[in-house]
């Protein structure tokens, strides 16, 4: 298999895992996507819309439906009036953890058949991949 077919057929099984653990907590992916990022910064909505890949409108949608179910909240910017932050709730904190471990369990699952070395090679070889490329 060359690298283009690896990564893909990769990224397929990563996105059933998501989106499996999703359904079972009633989150679509990209809810599940959107409190992954939430666990450890409280971004502004354009912001959370950039790392979704989402416009305006329709990071407004996801954020309005999440506030419904009591996962996030929103907030006044300290540094700028017109902003909203967006930050987890202490339940939206809870289905992150849930989620969270699930996800790292079934990927455990997926990495079990790799040795000790290899997991921790395929490891930093992804966070080198997913790293943003450094301003030339």
């Amino acid at each position: 298999m060359d690298p283009t077919d690896a990564l893909v057929q990769l990224s397929f099984q990563i996105q059933r895992i998501l989106t499996a653990v999703g359904a079972e907590h009633d989150l679509s992916i990209v809810q599940v996507r959107m409190l992954g990022i939430l666990r450890d910064r409280t971004p502004g909505m354009l912001e959370l819309g950039r790392h979704l890949g989402l416009d305006k409108s329709s990071i407004t949608g996801l954020v309005s439906r999440a506030e419904k179910r009591e996962l996030v909240r929103r907030l006044p910017s300290p540094d700028d009036g017109r902003a909203v932050l967006v930050e987890l709730t202490p339940l939206g904190r809870r289905f992150t953890r849930e989620c969270t471990a699930e996800v790292a369990r079934r990927i455990a699952e997926l990495t079990a058949r790799l040795s000790e070395p290899d997991r921790a090679r395929l490891t930093a070889l992804a966070a080198t991949l997913v790293a943003p490329f450094p301003d030339a």
